[in-house]
């Protein structure tokens, strides 16, 4: 008997290649799938719709300090309704 150092490798019948390839493309996150199927023809590619989906991020951090910085003083309201003079008290 001959022994080397060298692993011996074993292969079994039909099998030459390995079972399992990897793909070096990472699959399509669901939601720029969900982009580009409901565009209605618009959107043609992933980059576009990470684009898309980057300026309505953009816009609803926009609107939502608007509406949180924006919603403001109290003294505009008090312009327009004055307040309610206390019970029992008279001019």
């Amino acid at each position: 008997m001959d022994y080397d150092n060298e692993p011996s490798k074993v292969v079994f019948e039909g099998e030459e290649f390995p079972r399992f390839t990897r793909s070096f493309q990472t699959p399509t996150p669901k939601i720029i799938q969900w982009v580009i199927k409901y565009s209605g023809g618009l959107i043609k590619d992933g980059k576009q719709a990470s684009f898309v989906l980057l300026g309505f991020v953009v816009a609803a951090i926009i609107v939502s300090m608007f509406l949180f910085f924006g919603s403001g003083s109290s003294s505009y309201n008090e312009k327009i309704i004055p307040p309610m003079p206390a019970a029992g008290w008279r001019p």
